[in-house]
């Protein structure tokens, strides 16, 4: 039932990829979420066969070529489309792709977005960056609000991973704009005229 769901729905297909480091890791995952949808259940050979048909100009057609050739001569084998698409990353990302992502990431902030599409934003920035564990939580904690980030630092038990950062913020960010709906609609029916004056102005 889901291969056939698969087959009939509209999926985006990768760009042409020309051995651009920046564009590498999105080049990747578009090819990933078209052969799960498109292509699983294909053999692995017909699957890397497909992502090199999406490699083109320049100086990367060579090494499409030479990767042809080992594949029909068996010198290669991946057991996986996954396991060729690193060694693809590997081949042309490097750290120059990484340096991007990092530079990429140090840009962003939260500013006035929410901080669900800002936690969003800061997963798809770190993708790729070489980021992880404590140097992964100093950047999130660098480039959120102060105030949030403040809460929960001086908070009884503060958060110990990305994950609980993630979760913790978005849930406290939450209340706090629940918080500021209720006090919009106090004042509102104040200013309406559903307290009386007097006692209006013996409220706290």
């Amino acid at each position: 039932m889901g291969s056939n769901m698969g087959s009939h729905m509209e999926v985006a297909k990768p760009a042409i990829f020309n051995r651009e480091a920046a564009k590498v890791g999105g080049f990747i995952t578009a090819c990933k979420l078209f052969v799960r949808i498109k292509l699983r259940g294909s053999m692995v050979e017909k699957q890397v066969q497909w992502v090199l048909s999406y490699v083109q100009r320049g100086s990367v057609d060579v090494w499409k070529e030479n990767v042809m050739e080992e594949l029909e001569a068996e010198e290669v084998e991946y057991e996986s489309v996954e396991e060729f698409l690193t060694s693809l990353r590997k081949k042309f990302g490097g750290g120059e792709e990484e340096s991007v992502k990092v530079a990429e990431l140090r840009k962003i902030e939260q500013g006035g977005r929410t901080i669900e599409e800002f936690v969003q934003e800061f997963k798809r920035a770190v993708r790729g960056s070489g980021y992880e564990r404590r140097l992964l939580i100093e950047e999130f904690k660098r480039e959120i609000n102060g105030g949030i980030r403040r809460k929960l630092m001086e908070s009884e038990n503060p958060p110990t991973s990305i994950k609980q950062w993630y979760r913790r913020v978005t849930a406290l960010y939450r209340n706090w704009r629940k918080s500021r709906r209720k006090e919009e609609r106090l004042k509102k029916k104040e200013v309406g005229g559903g307290v009386p004056k007097q006692e209006r102005q013996s409220l706290p």
